[in-house]
């Protein structure tokens, strides 16, 4: 397919034009298309004239490049959520540019990242927080959580009545250990739990669940980080209503989303693959 028909075809089913984002903080040089700039959403690297086959994968981390580089394909799509590295070990800011280097071999072998973050974040047949919660067996009855003007957290039934029933379930399916910071009563109340994949460890989304009657919440960063205050203040008011948090890392929670791309882009009829990235666990 004709790599301008493809990111026209995506533009308009995730409806980009309704959103912006802010990877501002990227460093622009001469490999980035500057037409990102725009929205922050879309093409960010512009290397194909055609696409042969789509790669999806959750974080352009330097594990996940080296992977798709080993392949030495070229004519591909390596279609992301974020646009920049992550690594929250790092000091400060957890995100991280893609290394020039990366850069280079990336346009030699005609290999285009696109990136779709908030509009993959928005509650849909392909979102994060959604196919979190299909991955989970649990049934969306609900949504909250507007960012970036766009609802991209669910209210879901489980019938897993204990916290720790739950966290063990969660655990289980990410297939690595979680975080659980039992705030409230063992008991999950009315059988529903919120859930907003990502870094939703973000003090409005703590009043949001405790305005819902909730007191179960999974999302995947939950590490207090005194230099950003939005964290603490998150934990201080779960903590005073007793809600229950469950961390299972910013990489696990969403990958479910471009795992589920890989239908979307065979719907197309292009051939797709999920890059499988690696969860950090400092994110608990």
């Amino acid at each position: 397919m004709k790599a301008k028909e493809l990111y026209e075809t995506i533009g308009k089913d995730f409806e980009i034009d309704k959103y912006e984002d802010d990877w501002s903080f990227i460093e622009f040089n001469e490999f980035i298309d500057p037409g990102f700039k725009n929205r922050y959403i879309g093409v960010m690297l512009d290397n194909a004239d055609e696409i042969e086959k789509v790669y999806t994968s959750t974080i352009p981390d330097t594990i996940v490049l080296d992977k798709i580089l080993s392949l030495n394909e070229t004519d591909i799509l390596l279609f992301c959520h974020h646009a920049m590295g992550y690594d929250p070990t790092l000091e400060g800011f957890p995100f991280y540019n893609i290394p020039v280097d990366y850069l280079k071999q990336l346009k030699e072998r005609r290999i285009s990242l696109y990136v779709l973050h908030v509009p993959l974040d928005k509650n849909g047949p392909y979102s994060t927080s959604v196919n979190l919660a299909k991955a989970l067996d649990l049934t969306v009855d609900g949504e909250f959580c507007e960012y970036l003007g766009c609802k991209v957290g669910v209210i879901c039934e489980t019938s897993f009545a204990k916290l720790a029933d739950f966290a063990s379930h969660v655990r289980d399916v990410v297939g690595h250990d979680v975080k659980v910071r039992q705030y409230g009563d063992a008991t999950i109340e009315k059988g529903r739990v919120a859930i907003a994949a990502g870094g939703g460890c973000i003090d409005f989304v703590a009043r949001e669940v405790s305005d819902l009657g909730v007191n179960t919440y999974l999302t995947g960063v939950t590490k207090p980080t005194p230099s950003f205050e939005p964290t603490m203040e998150f934990h201080r008011i779960a903590r005073e209503n007793r809600i229950n948090v469950v961390s299972a890392t910013h990489y696990s929670t969403e990958k479910y989303a471009c795992m589920a791309m890989v239908d979307y882009f065979a719907g197309l009829g292009i051939e797709a693959e999920f890059v499988e990235g690696t969860p950090c666990m400092d994110d608990l």
